[in-house]
């Protein structure tokens, strides 16, 4: 498969840099994939960047209103050492408002999926998503709070990697909810991941959660089946990851059904956690420093507070208020301090798991729903559509979703989760897979 080191070493023709911007924007006009189209990339492999990590110079939002116009005076770690690692910035890449949303359609003109522009790409990290599946030559850097990554890496045909939290430094990272973002990679195989991934991790001083822990690669023979993660997946769904499991016990491997039954509660306890670290979060954007400021200083503060607020969208206001309740005094000790506790029961109970193997499962419960379908779809049930990705986010767990089927040209994924600090055990299993799958993509923008 056709990658990274293979376009390192090819001769570029004069002019693919000027025509890989032109084929872009126009593909871009489409499917909304980019908020920011480089013109000036004249070298090095093309990367994106997800909205809400800092580029310097370059407008960097997170998809919101509020930090409307903000330019970063650095890069983050990740994107420094991308370009330092011969990459060359190719543009911002759109998502949901700060993270918040499974169907990447919380923001202006939104992405469209390009196996079938009725569907949605997938959250948050859908223009990602959406551009690692049209472009030939390139890697998406891109970041994973409950799914954010395996979501849209699954609905748009593409490997979505997500490392153990603390291996890349978030450094730069406009947060959604500090102890569960992690920054990770969307590519089109595997080899160009661990490419990318050598260079970004390790930590740099600036991330004090950032650490430099030895990576390992234990092979797993075993393949544990997780019976709560198998509920309410589509029938279709579940006959295709059949044939997937089919296949991977003739590649040799053992599948396993195992039962966690405190994995029920993991999205319940995920959005408690993650609402209330976000509404600290956004606490910052007060209308006197970052982005969007209102002129009229004669204003209260209460009143101007109000008015610079107004600039978030429907579903960060609402986790504002939803996480602003849960860690008032009078609930904090029923909804966010039990929500901590469950968490830490879930990080032993996966791992007693993981110890005899990965775990494996679809990504989703469904395929990609067409725009109309996830615009009518009401919060709760969004919200439960992360019934799979959200635990081993929750548990700092690394992942990764690759595909494995097409349903009537619908990209399908399938997500495998391993131990703390043995992410490359899931590039090996990944790699191994391909050997005998081939990806499919319309479209290969930038191909030599």
């Amino acid at each position: 498969m056709s990658g990274i080191k293979d376009f390192i070493k090819m001769d570029k023709p004069d002019g693919y840099y000027e025509k890989l911007v032109s084929e872009l924007e126009a593909l871009n006009s489409r499917f909304h994939m980019f908020s920011y189209v480089n013109k000036g990339i004249r070298s090095g492999v093309p990367f994106s960047v997800k909205d809400n990590i800092c580029v310097m110079d370059v407008e960097s939002t997170a998809s919101s209103d509020i930090l409307d116009g903000y330019m970063p005076p650095f890069d983050a770690t990740a994107v420094e050492r991308m370009r330092d690692g011969g990459f060359g910035f190719i543009g911002k890449t759109k998502m949901d408002e700060f993270g918040f949303g499974t169907f990447g359609i919380n923001c202006k003109d939104h992405p469209l999926n390009p196996a079938n522009e009725r569907h949605v790409t997938g959250g948050s990290s859908a223009g990602a998503a959406a551009a690692a599946a049209v472009m030939k030559y390139h890697v998406s850097v891109a970041e994973s709070t409950g799914g954010s990554i395996s979501c849209p890496a699954s609905f748009c045909g593409v490997v979505g990697f997500t490392p153990t939290y603390g291996l890349v430094s978030r450094y730069g990272l406009i947060d959604y909810a500090n102890s569960l973002d992690k920054i990770g990679i969307i590519a089109r195989n595997t080899p160009d991941i661990r490419y990318v991934f050598d260079r970004i991790k390790g930590s740099d001083g600036y991330d004090t959660t950032c650490v430099d822990s030895k990576i390992s690669g234990d092979a797993r023979g075993k393949l544990a089946v997780v019976d709560e993660l198998m509920k309410g997946v589509e029938q279709d769904v579940l006959d295709a990851f059949d044939r997937l499991l089919s296949k991977l016990q003739n590649m040799g491997y053992e599948v396993v059904h195992r039962s966690i039954p405190l994995l029920e509660k993991s999205v319940p306890a995920y959005y408690i956690i993650s609402m209330a670290e976000a509404s600290t979060n956004l606490a910052k954007y007060t209308g006197f420093k970052y982005g969007h400021k209102v002129a009229d200083f004669s204003k209260g503060y209460d009143e101007f507070f109000t008015e610079a607020r107004k600039s978030f969208g429907l579903e960060a206001k609402r986790r504002i208020v939803l996480g602003t309740f849960v860690r008032s005094a009078s609930v904090k000790s029923r909804y966010y301090e039990k929500a901590l506790r469950l968490r830490h029961m879930l990080i032993d109970a996966l791992g007693a798991v993981l110890k005899e193997g990965f775990i494996i499962s679809p990504t989703m419960p469904i395929k990609a729903p067409t725009v109309k379908e996830a615009e009518e779809m009401d919060p709760v049930t969004e919200y439960s559509m992360d019934s799979i990705t959200a635990p081993p986010n929750l548990a700092g767990l690394p992942h990764i979703s690759f595909p494995y089927d097409y349903i009537n040209g619908l990209p399908l994924g399938a997500q495998l989760v391993t131990g703390h600090f043995n992410d490359y055990a899931l590039l090996d299993f990944t790699e191994r897979w391909e050997e005998s799958f081939n990806y499919k993509f319309k479209y290969n923008v930038g191909s030599l």
